[in-house]
């Protein structure tokens, strides 16, 4: 019986209110793609969070395509945490 490998995985999105209808993916990828996005995401001091279910469902979308109206509602709660973050961080980006 194989082991069934457990690589990591990573969805960059960007969102520009002034530019953007809706996030977008921006890159994505597993094992040491997912850890160099994750990494340069680090180096950038951008935010990341943790949801597996949600990255599985976004890795499915298109790089560079908006992501489904089903996954606003996810999606608004992530941004929701980031924007907590850079408030209290007092970079408000």
């Amino acid at each position: 019986m194989k082991k069934k490998e457990n690589k990591k995985k990573a969805v960059a999105l960007r969102y520009d209110e002034k530019l953007d209808n809706a996030p977008k993916v921006m890159a994505k990828g597993k094992g040491l793609l997912a850890e160099r996005i994750i990494e340069l995401a680090k180096e950038h001091g951008i935010y990341t969070y943790s949801d597996p279910d949600l990255v599985e469902v976004l890795s499915a979308v298109e790089i560079d395509a908006e992501i489904p109206k089903e996954l606003y509602r996810a999606i608004a709660e992530v941004l929701s945490f980031v924007y907590k973050l850079n408030s209290s961080y007092g970079s408000g980006k």
